[in-house]
């Protein structure tokens, strides 16, 4: 892969690209500490979902939907908010 194609691929330049994820991380790992949710809680969180989507059945799709719906209450929102973002940088 060339420079450009790189470039390209990672929206920006590598060094651009590292700081945003650098900050963007910071900020949800304040966030996450703050909701006091921890990579050892989200990954029994998830461990309990599989074992209750085997033990439940349809029980647990719910609860996938569920989380699905609540993810999507914040993802959402912001991916709207950068795609406005980036129409105003271009128009």
């Amino acid at each position: 892969m060339s420079n450009s194609s790189v470039t390209r691929f990672l929206g920006g330049s590598p060094g651009a690209v590292l700081v945003k994820l650098l900050l963007v991380s910071l900020l949800v790992g304040v966030i996450l500490v703050w909701l006091d949710l921890t990579p050892y809680g989200l990954y029994r969180g998830i461990e309990n979902l599989i074992r209750s989507i085997i033990a439940n059945g349809f029980q647990g799709v719910r609860e996938i939907g569920r989380y699905i719906l609540t993810g999507a209450m914040i993802v959402v929102p912001i991916w709207i908010l950068m795609r406005l973002l980036d129409g105003r940088k271009k128009g």
